[in-house]
């Protein structure tokens, strides 16, 4: 089963998302998709998705954007399951930070604050060591101009890493990337992984 974990003013409806789960679609896998609308409090989207990983009858598989990134990181070492992680935000608290204020969500419209207390429960989600590097593999472009590619790449070393020259924070690779992704859920990729 596949946990899609959007970024920050990010949806269900982003671009990523909509390309995964159309090519799960394809292929008759509908079943085997999760994605839904991550709540502002990154606690509150912590319980949400670990209620939802609760629900799986199946081995879940992680996939997380930006600052779902930083989520899935936190979820895969307290659960054990495997992540991938896409232009991750390494450190979100502090990426965040210079954030703190008002903004509109770039697919839906809404209008919502990011707070400092909301920065404060990302660092509470922080996992200074990861016990398990192999189960998560890294994609990034070096392009990204929101995030800095080299602290992902430090950060998660002894991970399976796939480092893309360019490209943009958007990971404008993502679609080559999908059958892998699929393969890894099915158990058919062609890179054995994760090593558990």
């Amino acid at each position: 089963m596949i946990f899609y974990l959007h970024g920050f003013r990010s949806s269900p409806d982003s671009l990523k998302a909509r390309q995964l789960k159309a090519a799960l679609e394809d292929r008759g896998l509908e079943d085997r998709w999760w994605c839904e609308p991550l709540p502002l409090s990154p606690l509150e989207a912590i319980q949400l998705i670990e209620s939802e990983l609760q629900k799986s009858s199946s081995r879940p598989l992680l996939v997380g954007s930006s600052l779902g990134g930083y989520y899935a990181t936190y979820l895969s070492e307290r659960h054990g399951a495997p992540a991938i992680l896409v232009n991750p935000a390494a450190r979100a608290f502090d990426a965040l930070a210079p954030w703190v204020g008002p903004h509109r969500n770039l697919y839906t419209g809404v209008e919502f604050e990011l707070t400092q207390q909301h920065i404060e429960e990302l660092r509470t989600l922080w996992v200074p060591h990861l016990e398990h590097p192999e189960r998560f593999w890294l994609m990034v472009e070096t392009g990204d101009e929101v995030l800095d590619a080299r602290e992902a790449m430090g950060r998660y070393q002894g991970s399976r890493q796939t480092i893309i020259e360019g490209g943009d924070h958007s990971f404008q690779h993502f679609t080559d990337l999908i059958d892998d992704i699929i393969g890894v859920e099915l158990g058919t990729s062609a890179t054995p992984w994760p090593k558990i």
